[in-house]
């Protein structure tokens, strides 16, 4: 199988503008993405795709590969589906350009449920990590999964999932990390479909997915880091990076 890892990076991000341009130890939030994607050695090719020429500049004048959208898009995964609407590739890996902290062994974990009999029926795949925090549990900005007892995503939402009305149940939260795996003719069914109610209502993108009721096979992995939605999680962000 050919397999290519994807960057959606949006200049203009609504709750922190220009923030995959933030310097975060040595260099912008952006290139640690990329470096540590391609780092991995587990794709064929790692592209960055972008509306801005200041993002394409950054990576391409580093020796990364970077293209330049056409369209103006309303999620990462429609900027990555018109960039690989005539490559070959067989598996696409979405890695969101605020996950500066990528690691091979999630990348590996999520890719391997595509393989051997099992992995034939898989269109879909994602990874989560444990949410510990009663702040961040309850922080908007962090979108919680739950799922089946065979880890399919039952829902994604940007409220407290599930609801702790029994204090006496054992829950374990979980994070949806912004890193996707997608069989290329899951992603380009993805971006003919119109925009679902859900997904309009908490701006989670995968949600269309589930609403037109294509499964996503949840990977747990370990702690990924900070995944960069405000100025508050760059600071946590530069703390990780020199822990």
């Amino acid at each position: 199988m050919k397999i290519a890892a994807f960057i959606p990076a949006r200049y203009a991000a609504t709750r922190f503008p220009a923030k995959l341009m933030q310097v975060l130890g040595n260099k912008p939030v952006i290139r640690h993405t990329y470096d540590n994607t391609l780092a991995t050695g587990l794709f064929d090719e790692v592209y960055v795709v972008t509306d801005s020429t200041i993002i394409y500049e950054e990576i391409t004048s580093n020796g990364g590969k970077a293209i330049m959208s056409i369209k103006e898009h309303e999620s990462g995964s429609d900027r990555i589906a018109e960039a690989v609407i005539d490559m070959d590739i067989d598996i696409i890996v979405n890695v969101q350009g605020d996950e500066p902290f990528v690691q091979r062994a999630a990348l590996e974990k999520l890719l391997h449920v595509f393989e051997g009999e099992s992995g034939k029926s898989v269109q879909v795949a994602s990874l989560m990590q444990e949410l510990n925090e009663q702040s961040l549990i309850q922080d908007p900005n962090y979108v919680k999964v739950v799922v089946d007892k065979n880890n399919n995503a039952l829902l994604f939402s940007r409220s407290v999932i599930p609801y702790p009305r029994s204090t006496e149940a054992l829950i374990t939260y979980y994070e949806h990390i912004g890193v996707y795996a997608f069989r290329k003719a899951a992603l380009i069914n993805f971006t003919s479909w119109p925009m679902t109610p859900l997904e309009a209502a908490e701006k989670i993108e995968c949600l269309r997915y589930l609403e037109y009721g294509i499964p996503i096979k949840m990977v747990v992995t370990e702690y990924m880091g900070v995944e960069i939605d405000t100025p508050e999680d760059l600071k946590r962000a530069e703390q990780y990076l020199y822990r």
